[in-house]
């Protein structure tokens, strides 16, 4: 077939042309903004989940969303390299101008961008990040140098000014349990004064599973600020909408038993389904993808997620660690006790724990419950079974 028409997407955060299983979290994003443009308080959404469950691409409908209601949406993602202040400082300037362009600043337009140029000032002191701004700053907002003192400020002169406008302001944060726990800590203390004054302004973020335990370490009211929404891999029935629907778009057939064992491989994660589907959509001479075209696209998709997906978390790895992630998979994709990796490795448990601790730190693995530690990817386990034998020197 024609792989030009090809419409499975495997890429990081690609949206797909059919987007299955997530009608509710969209229509809870769609609920937030609008109880928050109506005046009233609503906890920010977080998303949450293992590698390849589509949080990114939930992030980018939210996005869309955005805009339909008529917000102003402004994305971005977290990383350990990249300072947050900064980072921060170029998305409400951001904001900012969508809220209002520079030539129809009014009192309180003018007012909020003298707090972002005070802010932006304050975390890149070169004035870099301050292009446009062209007022004073206001003196004694944003400008502590305490990230927690001063990112309220900001929220509160940007919910301000979209109000006066008819508009919200949603920042969209990717990966943030890369953040700190001072950052963390500032931006919910900043989601906290917007929902004391009841202003059109809020985040939702995406990241792997262990934050809710990072932001209950951050502020003690996170659970009261934010809700957690928890995407896992589809069901069946959606599994195979996100399989068949895509092709029957482009008039091709699926067939069922084909569609089937898609489903079992791929165990309805999102990623996987996308990236099988690609494979088999090439390989099909078409206008029917057969069973026998999944079994002849298998090789092909196991050599792609292995380069693609896998191996680049391994890379980073040392390889004491990775013999410690072999062990875990050795036991199987469920959580496992620190006693029992340390057990396969014939270590003392004490031994291994900072190896855990740094695998936790690089996001390969979070703590579902205390003593227990699980991969952040799927079929993880299957991958480093592959990968290298247990006993590996």
């Amino acid at each position: 077939m024609d792989r030009a028409r090809n419409p499975y997407t495997p890429n990081a955060g690609a949206q797909p042309s059919y987007l299955a299983g997530r009608r509710v979290e969209l229509e809870d994003f769609d609920v937030m903004l609008k109880r928050l443009a109506a005046g009233r308080p609503e906890k920010a959404m977080v998303v949450t989940g293992l590698r390849g469950v589509g949080k990114t691409v939930l992030l980018r409908s939210y996005e869309d969303q955005a805009d339909a209601l008529g917000w102003r949406a402004v994305s971005a993602e977290v990383s350990k390299n990249t300072a947050f202040g900064p980072q921060l400082a170029a998305l409400v300037r951001k904001a900012l101008f969508q809220v209002s362009p520079r030539a129809r600043w009014d009192a309180r337009a003018k007012h909020a961008a003298g707090i972002v140029k005070s802010f932006s000032l304050t975390v890149q002191p070169d004035g870099s990040l301050t292009g446009g701004l062209d007022v004073d700053p206001e003196y004694g907002f944003a400008d502590t140098g305490v990230l927690i003192d001063d990112l309220p400020d900001v929220f509160e002169a940007i919910g301000e000014a979209a109000r006066d406008r008819g508009t919200g302001v949603v920042f969209l944060l990717d990966e943030i349990q890369f953040l700190s726990a001072q950052e963390l800590e500032a931006l919910l203390a900043s989601v906290h004064r917007a929902t004391q004054r009841k202003l059109p302004v809020t985040f939702s973020g995406a990241g792997l599973p262990q934050l809710p335990g990072l932001a209950g370490d951050a502020k003690s009211y996170a659970e009261r600020l934010l809700r957690y929404v928890a995407i896992e891999e589809l069901r069946e029935g959606d599994a195979l909408d996100a399989i068949v629907t895509p092709a029957a778009q482009e008039g091709v057939v699926f067939e069922a038993a084909a569609a089937q064992a898609v489903f079992r491989y791929t165990e309805g994660y999102p990623y996987f389904i996308q990236e099988f589907g690609r494979a088999a959509w090439n390989v099909a001479e078409g206008p029917t993808v057969t069973l026998a075209d999944v079994e002849a696209a298998l090789i092909e998709v196991e050599t792609e997620l292995d380069e693609s997906f896998f191996k680049t978390r391994v890379q980073r790895s040392t390889k004491e660690e990775l013999r410690y992630m072999r062990a875990m998979a050795e036991l199987g994709p469920e959580a496992q006790k620190a006693g029992a990796v340390a057990e396969v490795l014939g270590k003392t448990s004490e031994q291994v724990a900072p190896l855990r601790s740094r695998l936790i730190n690089k996001g390969l693995l979070y703590t579902p419950d205390f003593g227990y530690a699980k991969f952040t990817v799927p079929q993880f386990d299957r991958f480093m079974k592959r990968y290298m034998p247990l006993n590996s020197a």
